[in-house]
């Protein structure tokens, strides 16, 4: 590993935290009146494992699956009901786990009330008709059944609403969940492959609570400026959880499930651990590091090594300095697991000649964010790309000098399609960041160069995936055909 390489990574997040100094855990600026989880409550709670979505339908090559967004009531703090959103259940949902070259089928009926909404597969690369973008809307009561088959490599990918202006109100109400591809590859690989046992998800977000105990989302000027930060850390829905793990290697999928927060982790101790897989998919080779930055949306996995302690000691994992769960090691793993030399192979893709290569600037402030000074519009498709073209995008973050020379931060995620970074700032990409990707943190000033193949045709989204951000308007449309 070089360490300019991995200093350049931890960079972003360093800057990003001295940009906004107001938003700490400590203090929340959205809110006037907000109330962290007291004391006494850190970590009392075990962290809870989302259950696997049961497929029903016991065909071959065929995953079936029914979810259903609602409404409900979920304990963040001890004795204090608060109203929230989850998929089958009070809060977030459950992982939906499936096969490369599966045909999928997800059956998803809408229970919020008065509420339209959708199910947006962030990550995967299907049609424009069962993306679950804004143009596919579930009314009241009403029931969406996008069907696709699984064309790439294992990932961890993940879903959520995508309601035209309502995606971030609803995510943080708690609609999100994972969404797992497994291949040839990951069922290969001697590495921790037992859900819930030493392969772990750890859903990563941040929410303000109300002195009486309830989600508090209420927009003001500092939070349509820089997205909504929330006082208190969650950990698959839990503050400041713990969850016990083997005297051995362990594997957890990270998601970055805030609306807006750059989580800068590292583990306490000092302990490394190895990346092994970025938003796409694997890595093809892991990348020893001691921390990480992940923006809004962004995921990895990594491999952990506790063998080293005895049982009942206890590993922290840290946004900086604010501690978001405990690691207690339990008993000796049950069977020995390997930090691979090689993980895949991952087919490069070169620019052919004549390559169509476009650019988009994120640029605006507040209600006047766009990208390449337009704001979205239902009615109007941006960019029209062929089918099965592979193309060159430059997205640049302008930074323009406002708020005493800082901008801010924005992580691009263009739907139904993964890329590859050629450059970032005119540079080769670090090692975490050459593998598939489909959501990309640049900070401002920064300029990033990727490449792709369209491989799915109808209409997506591209935007901004600090969710205030798109809901205001910095989000444009691309036809694929």
């Amino acid at each position: 590993m070089k360490s300019s390489k991995k200093k350049l990574l931890i960079g972003f997040g360093i800057v990003f935290f001295a940009i906004l100094s107001g938003c700490s855990f400590n203090q929340a600026p959205d809110q006037d009146k907000v109330s962290s989880p007291p004391p006494e409550q850190k970590g009392k709670n075990a962290l809870p494992i989302p259950p696997l979505l049961e497929d029903k339908n016991p065909a071959d090559d065929v995953a079936e699956f029914y979810l259903k967004a609602q409404k409900s009531t979920k304990s963040f703090l001890d004795g204090v009901e608060t109203e929230s959103y989850g998929y089958n259940g009070d809060y977030l949902g459950p992982v939906i786990q499936v096969q490369k070259g599966e045909q999928v089928k997800v059956h998803i009926k809408n229970e919020l009330g008065d509420e339209e909404t959708t199910v947006h597969w962030h990550g995967l690369e299907v049609p424009g008709s069962a993306d679950g973008g804004p143009h596919n809307a579930i009314k009241p009561n009403e029931i969406f059944s996008p069907s696709f088959t699984i064309t790439q490599p294992a990932a961890t990918l993940w879903y959520h609403p995508h309601p035209l202006h309502k995606t971030g109100e609803q995510v943080y109400k708690g609609l999100a969940g994972l969404f797992y591809i497994e291949d040839e590859v990951s069922n290969r690989l001697n590495i921790p492959k037992s859900y819930g046992e030493n392969d772990f998800p750890i859903v990563i977000q941040d929410r303000n609570l109300r002195e009486d105990g309830q989600l508090s989302y209420d927009l003001n000027m500092m939070s349509l400026m820089h997205g909504m930060h929330g006082d208190t850390p969650l950990v698959n829905g839990v503050f400041d959880p713990y969850l016990e793990v083997p005297q051995g290697k362990v594997r957890l999928r990270l998601l970055n499930g805030s609306n807006a927060r750059i989580f800068q982790l590292k583990l306490s101790k000092d302990n490394h651990f190895w990346q092994i897989a970025s938003d796409g998919g694997f890595l093809e080779k892991p990348v020893k590091m001691d921390q990480i930055v992940l923006g809004p949306a962004e995921r990895a996995e990594m491999i952990v090594d506790f063998s080293q302690y005895k049982q009942g000691d206890k590993v922290q994992l840290f946004d900086q300095d604010v501690r978001l769960m405990n690691f207690i090691i339990g008993t000796p793993e049950k069977e020995k697991f390997e930090i691979p030399d090689q993980l895949t192979t991952i087919e490069k893709i070169n620019p052919p000649s004549g390559t169509v290569t476009r650019t988009f600037a994120f640029q605006g402030m507040g209600n006047s964010v766009n990208i390449n000074g337009k704001q979205m519009d239902m009615n109007r498709i941006d960019e029209e790309v062929q089918l099965n073209a592979t193309e060159i995008w430059e997205i640049t973050n302008i930074d323009n000098g406002m708020m005493g020379g800082m901008g801010m931060p924005h992580p691009f995620h263009p739907h139904g399609v993964q890329f590859q970074i050629l450059e970032r700032n005119g540079k080769e990409p670090p090692e975490n960041e050459q593998g598939w990707k489909d959501t990309i943190l640049l900070m401002p000033g920064d300029k990033v160069k990727t490449i792709a193949t369209f491989k799915k045709d109808g209409v997506f989204m591209y935007h901004c995936h600090i969710l205030e951000h798109e809901d205001a308007g910095m989000m444009g449309q691309f036809e694929v055909n």
